[in-house]
């Protein structure tokens, strides 16, 4: 299980990054832990994907001094620089101002552009409905309303469910 972990990218809603690591040593970290890379080896990946989301120019900076959508897209570049097969997402525009929503999403439709599958809990339904392949709709409790696919009717199905 550890092993399928940490081809397992996660982005929380609310960013987990280490408030005393610059951003760099943020994006780092569990590289070096997880994946037994060494220093350079970790920051080149990580800066790699800082410049994917669109923050090369933060990488010295601490999350104290970054906005919300800032401090998402460097979760985002963190879980990248693992290497994963699939990037789980968890309302990650749930506690971001509404103009920094666009910046998170943005970067998550270029994942989906790229190829990358992901799994998302997201109440952006026009995100969903625009990237997604498999829309699940779910109750307050989980149970299931409707699982529909982009060649299903999505919007029709999805208006429906709402």
């Amino acid at each position: 299980m550890p092993k399928l972990r940490s081809r397992v990218g996660t982005v929380f809603q609310h960013f987990e990054l280490f408030p005393r690591l610059s951003v760099t040593d943020n994006l780092t970290l569990a590289q070096m832990k997880a994946l037994g890379r060494s220093r350079d080896e970790a920051r080149t990946r990580g800066l790699k994907m800082l410049d994917r989301v669109g923050l090369m120019a933060r990488k010295d900076k601490y999350p104290g001094t970054l906005s919300g959508g800032q401090h998402q897209r460097v979760a985002i570049a963190r879980a990248l620089s693992m290497d994963p097969i699939v990037m789980l997402f968890d309302e990650p525009t749930s506690a971001l101002d509404p103009e920094m929503v666009g910046e998170v999403l943005d970067v998550m439709t270029t994942l989906a552009e790229d190829g990358m599958t992901m799994m998302c809990v997201t109440h952006e339904m026009g995100f969903a409905s625009r990237v997604g392949s498999r829309i699940v709709f779910m109750d307050v409790g989980g149970r299931i309303l409707e699982d529909c696919t982009r060649g299903d009717g999505l919007e029709v199905r999805r208006k429906a469910a709402c």
